[in-house]
C-alpha cells in the first residue's frame, strides 16, 4: 500500500470539503462553540450556586471532567458527515468512478478517504480542546486555587481517545457508505457509533468503573484493536466493481 497515493486522495477530499460550506461549518464551528460554551456554563453555575468555597472546590473537578468527554462524543460523530459524503456523495455527483477506475488499490482508496474525513474534525476538536482548557483555567483558577489544565486525564482523552474514536467513526461510515447509495442514510447509520462511546461515559458516571487514567488507557487499547479490525472489514466489503456497475 502506497501512502503517497492515499495522501493524494485525502488532499483532494479535504479540498472538496472546504468548498462544501454546510459541512465545513458544522464540523469546524461545533467544537469551537462547545469549547467556549461549556466554560461559560461552569462560570455562571459557580457564580450563582451560593455554595461555600470548599464545596465548589470539591464539586468542580467532576463537572469539568464530565464536560471534557463532550469532545470524545464529538470525535465519534463529526467525521461521519465527511466520511459518508466522500463515497456516497461523490458517487451521486459521478466523481467517484474516475478514481475507482485507476490502478489505485482498495486499501489506498479507503486509507485516503479515511484520512480526508479524519483530519478536519480532528484538528477542529484539538483546537477547541486548547480553547476549552485555557478558558476553564481562566474561569476556575480563582475558585480552585490552581490551574486545573493541563493534566493527565485530558491528555489521554485528547491524544488517545479522541483520535481513536474519530478513526472508529470514519471506518464505520466507510463500511456503510460502501453498501448504501444515499448520503443521509449513510450518515444516520454512521452516527450510531456515538452510542458505544456515550455508554462508556455513562458507565463511568454511574461508577460501574472509575473514569481514571488507567481505565481510559485500557479502553483506548480496546478501541485500537477494534479500529484495526474495522479497517480490515472495510477493505473486504469495499467492492469497487459493484460500485462502478450496479450503483444507480
Amino acid at each position: 500500500m502506497r501512502f503517497s497515493k492515499a495522501w493524494i486522495i485525502a488532499s483532494k477530499d479535504i479540498d472538496i470539503f472546504r468548498k462544501k460550506k454546510s459541512i465545513f461549518y458544522s464540523v469546524i464551528l461545533l467544537p469551537l462553540f462547545v469549547s467556549v460554551g461549556l466554560p461559560l456554563m461552569i462560570f455562571f453555575l459557580s457564580a450563582g450556586s451560593g455554595s461555600s468555597i470548599s464545596d465548589v472546590q470539591s464539586g468542580l473537578p467532576p463537572v469539568i471532567n464530565a464536560f471534557s468527554f463532550v469532545f470524545l462524543i464529538g470525535a465519534a460523530s463529526l467525521p461521519t458527515v465527511i466520511a459518508s459524503y466522500s463515497i456516497v456523495g461523490e458517487k451521486q455527483e459521478q466523481s467517484l468512478e474516475p478514481l475507482l477506475a485507476t490502478p489505485t488499490t482498495d486499501s489506498e482508496i479507503l486509507l485516503g478517504k479515511s484520512i480526508g474525513a479524519l483530519l478536519p474534525p480532528l484538528v477542529a476538536i484539538w483546537i477547541g480542546g486548547v480553547i476549552f482548557m485555557c478558558m476553564i483555567d481562566a474561569v476556575t483558577s480563582g475558585l480552585l486555587g490552581y490551574l486545573y489544565y493541563p493534566n493527565g486525564m485530558i491528555a489521554v482523552i485528547m491524544l488517545l481517545l479522541v483520535p481513536l474514536a474519530a478513526i472508529t467513526a470514519v471506518e464505520v461510515s466507510v463500511i456503510f457508505s460502501a453498501r448504501i447509495n444515499d448520503v443521509r442514510t449513510a450518515q444516520q447509520l454512521g452516527s450510531l457509533i456515538v452510542i458505544p462511546f456515550a455508554v462508556i461515559y455513562l458507565l463511568g458516571e454511574i461508577n460501574v468503573y472509575p473514569l481514571t487514567i488507567p481505565y481510559l488507557l485500557i479502553i483506548s487499547v480496546i478501541i485500537l484493536v477494534a479500529d484495526v479490525g474495522l479497517f480490515s472489514l472495510a477493505v473486504s466489503t469495499f467492492r469497487r466493481d459493484e460500485i462502478l456497475t450496479k450503483w444507480k
